[in-house]
């Protein structure tokens, strides 16, 4: 089980925009002496120091608790966010679903600017070619083409993952006994026994460690649920499948949350 960096936005260097400077109070102590600037490397920020995925040199995780950062997210939100996003963040009807999509989606602009060298508000994110049928609608790529990332958010956290190769991550909350009976026929055959096989009152964890880590791994393919929960077996044991196309690590969420990041190995191709 790896752990994530916990994330705080206002400890971010260069995270206030410079609109905001000015305005008593909303510059946090941590900022102050670097109005404006751009971010630096995410090492040198207390308390947002990223683990390494051991033994995958290179990718990056952090965890944000959205109830705690909600509030500078949207301080920073008007700055930061592109129009696109924040048309996206006014179609939400609730406000928990509104506010977990402003935070993570703030905070992954805080961190791809960081680790690029951009500031927050000029990092430009297209969608890679959908690998069923070409289409504009993949997964998520920075322009450059220099870094690989994925976010998730689910329940109370978001998480962020940064890697040299294509990566997904997904986090949920653990589900209701209800959702585990409607989902689990769509799973992979052998995963459906395994969990057929726990106690009633295990399966709820089981479930949310296949699920994140079959979400995990087709977000790093780009095809979404396009591609069928049953081709790839993942595991819903302690320890996620082990395959040569790609590699599967659980995250710890903390309680009531289960999470997994996925990195391929060879790309474009899972085993079935």
């Amino acid at each position: 089980m790896l752990r994530a960096a916990p994330l705080t936005l206002e400890a971010v260097p260069g995270a206030v925009p410079p609109a905001l400077e000015a305005v008593p109070g909303a510059v946090p102590p941590a900022l102050e002496a670097v109005p404006g600037a751009v971010p630096p490397a995410l090492e040198a920020v207390p308390g947002a120091v990223p683990l390494a995925l051991e033994p995958s040199p290179g990718t990056r995780a952090w965890t944000v608790d959205v109830p705690a950062q909600r509030g500078y997210a949207a301080l920073l939100a008007p700055e930061l966010l592109d129009a696109a996003e924040r048309a996206r963040a006014g179609r939400f009807v609730r406000a928990a679903d509104r506010d977990r999509y402003v935070t993570a989606h703030v905070a992954l602009r805080l961190v791809l600017g960081a680790v690029t060298g951009t500031p927050p508000a000029r990092v430009a994110v297209d969608r890679a070619p959908c690998p069923g049928c070409g289409g504009p609608h993949g997964r998520p790529v920075l322009r450059d083409g220099r870094r690989h990332f994925s976010l998730s958010h689910g329940g109370s956290l978001a998480v962020i993952v940064c890697a040299p190769v294509p990566v997904g991550v997904d986090v949920e909350r653990i589900p209701r006994a209800e959702v585990v009976g409607h989902v689990a026929p769509k799973l992979h055959p052998a995963e459906r026994a395994e969990l057929a096989a726990l106690a009633p009152a295990e399966r709820p964890a089981a479930f949310a460690r296949v699920w994140t880590r079959k979400e995990a791994l087709l977000k790093a393919l780009g095809t979404g649920l396009v591609r069928s929960a049953a081709v790839d077996y993942v595991g819903s044991g302690p320890f996620p499948a082990a395959d040569p196309a790609f590699r599967l690590f659980d995250l710890d969420a903390g309680a009531g949350h289960a999470a997994a990041v996925a990195l391929l190995t060879a790309p474009g191709t899972a085993a079935s």
